[in-house]
């Protein structure tokens, strides 16, 4: 009933053998075969991105009758035109962050490769030309993508259009929805906190000390940090302002010197040591390194002991889990609610807090691995038995949970599954607002393809025309 706008973006280029279609043996590696507004595209780009598109099709168990040359290719023209028109448009994005990521990549591929001059062999260049083609690609690809979340921010959809796309579902089309879960919890944070939190601040109080006498910040953000998406690239954070840091963490980092390393700070995430790299307009650069508390057994067991006795009280009846959730939890989002569980945490994490996309329902891949692996042994109405698990921040903590209502899978409900439905109609209206927006750029821009690369099983024909 309705696709999802969809285009490869180009990274980082496979480092994979190459399966050449008869019809464009000629062709050698630099040759450009297309050109979108000023963005050429060569050979052994779409090479490349096919043997990317039929790796990941391997990997996934995927078949096609769709040659990955020709998907490769019309992802590409895709990719240069969002990226010609984001030129044209102004859109930015710090060159900072792009040099800083191709720079982690190329320490990764010369670490797997042994050396950097193993590295320039397969590319058959100097270093500074591979970095000089992978940003370029880097590049591309960024803005592309911001064009295109640029083009589809602007659709709206209003309830009446997306009864309309319900009722335009023919009833024996509807999707399935997966079983879903209602539950509540009763959350305990482990009780000696203090003692490992100044274990921890130990630990950033050496690493800022060894900084300060001349380490590297990125290499120890490498070695130690646990923030997982930053870590990679040495601890930088892409640009952020004010508002879009945790209150506790702005307060220092945007009162920072360029170079200036700060003292630890403290957040919902855990603790933080900060270089501001710089500032452009209202965003700052800077990188980080986090850690958080690392809690002995016997501080772990003390918060489970106490839910343990919690648990048995509302299994004999002394205490119901709505009054033990509202006096004992240490859940802000849902003690006052019977202890329910609600994804607004999760909204308001990924910084979309809107009080009309909460629910408490949730599918099985959105809940956390062990809530799900305990959901799955409860019945309604049950209360497990404490275990020990993390938050959304990673935090350690303990919990109990209860199981309020299994939803089985069923046919999409405009009532019952409203948000589904919602966000399924949004992304049917922005395809096919996109698609008008690509078709009429293609139209309007300077394109010139070769024509052995007309493949006639583009998606989009209006490449074809060209």
């Amino acid at each position: 009933m309705f696709r999802t706008t969809r285009f490869l973006a180009v990274g980082f280029a496979a480092l994979l053998g190459s399966t050449t279609a008869p019809a464009q043996e000629r062709y050698v590696a630099d040759e450009v075969i297309a050109v979108v507004g000023n963005s050429p595209i060569l050979y052994s780009e779409i090479v490349e991105m096919g043997q990317m598109i039929a790796m990941q099709r391997r990997e996934q168990g995927y078949t096609s009758d769709r040659n990955p040359r020709s998907e490769a290719f019309e992802n590409l023209l895709n990719q240069k035109l969002l990226y010609s028109q984001a030129m044209i448009d102004s859109l930015s994005i710090p060159e900072e962050s792009i040099s800083a990521m191709v720079d982690s990549r190329l320490d990764e591929l010369v670490a797997s490769l042994g050396s950097t001059a193993a590295l320039e062999k397969m590319y058959n260049k100097p270093m500074y030309a591979i970095k000089a083609d992978q940003e370029q690609l880097f590049r591309e690809a960024q803005y592309a993508q911001l064009m295109q979340q640029e083009v589809q921010s602007k659709t709206k959809i209003s309830a009446r259009e997306v009864e309309k796309f319900y009722r335009e579902i023919p009833r024996d089309s509807l999707p399935i929805i997966p079983e879903q879960y209602v539950y509540a919890q009763i959350v305990r944070y482990p009780s000696s906190s203090q003692d490992a939190k100044m274990r921890t601040r130990e630990r950033l109080l050496g690493l800022r000390e060894r900084i300060i006498k001349g380490e590297r910040f990125d290499v120890l953000a490498r070695l130690y940090s646990i923030d997982a998406n930053t870590a990679r690239y040495g601890g930088e954070n892409p640009p952020l302002s004010r508002e879009e840091m945790t209150k506790p963490f702005a307060d220092v980092v945007t009162r920072l010197q360029p170079g200036q390393v700060s003292e630890v700070i403290e957040t919902e995430y855990g603790f933080h040591i900060a270089e501001l790299l710089g500032r452009s307009g209202n965003k700052y650069r800077f990188r980080h390194i986090l850690l958080r508390p690392v809690y002995t057994p016997e501080e772990l067991a003390s918060a489970d002991e106490m839910l343990d006795s919690l648990a048995t009280a509302i299994r004999e009846g002394r205490t119901t889990f709505e009054a033990a959730a509202e006096q004992y939890s240490e859940d802000p989002y849902s003690k006052l609610n019977g202890g329910v569980v609600t994804n607004y945490e999760m909204l308001q994490h990924n910084q979309m807090a809107d009080a009309s996309l909460t629910s408490t329902r949730f599918f099985t891949e959105d809940l956390l691995a062990d809530d799900a692996r305990v959901l799955r042994t409860l019945k309604p109405g049950d209360v497990s038995a404490p275990f020990q698990s993390t938050d959304i921040r990673g935090n350690n903590l303990s919990r109990i949970i209860k199981l309020v209502e299994v939803i089985p899978a069923h046919p999409a409900d405009l009532h019952d599954d409203y948000l589904i439905v919602e966000r399924m109609a949004l992304q049917y209206k922005q395809y096919k607002e996109f698609t008008a927006w690509l078709n009429k750029k293609i139209g309007e821009m300077y394109v010139r393809i070769e024509p052995d690369f007309k493949f006639d099983d583009f998606d989009n024909k209006e490449w074809l025309k060209k």
